[in-house]
């Protein structure tokens, strides 16, 4: 990993967005994850400060812009200086929920 950058996986987990790095990687791997518009195609994504990530969690979509590298999974006013979101979280209809960012092909 490149200095300035952080795991994809990990960052996701650090910014408290998800529970446990194998419950991120599980969400990547469904193309429930991209960056800078682009489907995350693994894990091990390298992220930088100023990367746009869209995130769908169940009927949610979020769009956060990452402002900071964590170093451990702190506490959750820790968690939100690692992010900017520019705009509330968006709810989705149970049609779109069901469906990946990007499909398989």
């Amino acid at each position: 990993m490149n200095p300035g950058s952080e795991r994809l996986d990990k960052w996701l987990w650090f910014a408290r967005f998800i529970k446990t790095r194998g419950l991120a990687q599980k969400l990547i791997e469904r193309g429930q994850v991209s960056v800078n518009g682009s489907k995350a195609e693994k894990a091990g994504h390298a992220l930088r400060p100023g990367d746009k990530v869209v995130i769908v969690l169940g009927p949610v979509r979020r769009s956060v812009i990452v402002r900071g590298l964590g170093e451990r999974r702190g506490p959750a006013e820790e968690a939100r200086g690692l992010y900017e979101e520019p705009q509330p979280a968006e709810r989705l209809s149970s049609e779109e929920a069901a469906l990946p960012l990007y499909l398989p092909g």
